[in-house]
């Protein structure tokens, strides 16, 4: 199966763009599952702060390491790193790196 590949400009307010690739397509993923994807931040790229409402969504760092917004507290993200937003909270994430931040991202309903 091969993954489509998304580019997102300003990501919930981030700086540059974002790529995704979404393992699974909206058909396939169920009531639960939102969102099931690979996310590359490139140097100088990032997320925005954002909070989740009705769901929640999980961070598994495969390579490379950023910045970590955890509810307004940031911390440094290494590979092999989880994190987890749950209902009502949020988050945001940069690449602090010269290499791609690339990680999994899991989004459930809750």
């Amino acid at each position: 199966m091969e993954m489509r590949r998304e580019r997102k400009e300003n990501m919930r307010g981030g700086d540059g763009h974002v790529l995704l690739d979404h393992i699974l397509e909206k058909e396939a993923l169920g009531e639960k599952c939102k969102m099931y994807a690979r996310v590359t931040l490139e140097k100088g790229c990032s997320i925005g702060y954002h909070e989740h409402c009705g769901e929640s969504e999980t961070y598994f760092i495969l390579s490379g390491h950023g910045f970590y917004n955890d509810d307004g507290t940031e911390q440094v993200v290494w590979s092999g790193d989880v994190t987890y937003t749950s209902d009502g909270h949020g988050h945001g994430i940069s690449n602090a790196g010269e290499e791609d931040l690339v990680f999994m991202a899991l989004i459930l309903a809750q």
